[in-house]
């Protein structure tokens, strides 16, 4: 028997009070975790890694449940770099300074094709432009076989993948005379035939297909290659295996110069 006075509704009432006091207190303090953050990364090389948000780390240093990279060091390494032609030595660290916004725009980037092929898709992000276009690929080789230089993991998008901005190339070259070379020639020879002086500095202007494009045929497609005749148009009856009728553009730039020349190249020649 409950005593005089016992009111039972009343401690019914002040328990449930209680219980949804603690059931409010926990989903308030669940609210407020901290979302996880979780990287892609290239899981490529036996030592190192580049993850998403643009940092090299070795393997035994990766977060095991995130798989990001610690954040320290250098953010958006260019480590082995060249950033004249924007190749590297190393994938991982090709892939960060990929990364970085101020070398590779979003916006370009999102727009270009996986492949050449009309029905392709587009890549989703920069990071997979960066982890794709880092790869080897057919502009880091030369003769199929053999890289162009140590520095094969390219990332810089090249003008037969995007289009190179002709009209600030083109505004480089004012005063300057274009001329085509005969087979054999070097740059040296093909001005002072026309009563000029080949402007090396301007050489590297050249060293763009669209520009090429705009002077020679290149019936054959335009192609990286190596060598200081660059660039030039190969002549129609050169040996299969030099690409008759294809234009040579080189990444290696310090190689190019005024009086290199090739028995199966016309060069294209900047003269004042």
């Amino acid at each position: 028997m409950f005593k005089s006075g016992f009111n039972l509704p009343f401690i019914f009432l002040h328990l449930l009070i209680l219980l949804f006091s603690c059931t409010t207190f926990a989903i308030r303090k669940d609210i407020g975790f901290l979302e996880k953050q979780f990287c892609r990364n290239t899981v490529q090389g036996r030592y190192l890694l580049s993850d998403d948000n643009g940092h090299v780390c070795d393997a035994l240093s990766v977060d095991p449940v995130s798989r990001c990279c610690p954040e320290k060091g250098d953010k958006f390494s260019c480590q082995g770099c060249d950033l004249l032609s924007q190749c590297c030595n190393s994938y991982e660290y090709c892939v960060s300074c990929c990364l970085n916004p101020s070398k590779t725009l979003k916006q370009h980037v999102l727009k270009m094709r996986v492949a050449k092929p009309a029905t392709a898709g587009t890549y989703a992000s920069v990071f997979d432009f960066c982890a794709g276009r880092c790869r080897h690929n057919s502009e880091s080789v030369v003769h199929e076989n053999a890289y162009i230089s140590d520095f094969h993991h390219c990332f810089s998008v090249s003008s037969n993948s995007l289009g190179a901005n002709s009209t600030n190339l083109e505004a480089r070259l004012i005063g300057i005379n274009i001329v085509v070379g005969r087979q054999g020639e070097s740059c040296d020879s093909v001005c002072k035939s026309n009563g000029q002086s080949c402007v090396p500095n301007k050489l590297p202007v050249l060293n763009q297909c669209d520009i090429i494009q705009k002077y020679m045929r290149c019936k054959g497609g335009c192609l990286a290659s190596v060598g200081a005749d660059q660039p030039a148009e190969v002549v129609d009856g050169a040996p299969k295996h030099l690409n008759p009728e294809a234009c040579l553009f080189t990444r290696t730039q310090s190689m190019i110069s005024c009086d290199g020349s090739h028995q199966h190249t016309r060069r294209l020649c900047p003269c004042a």
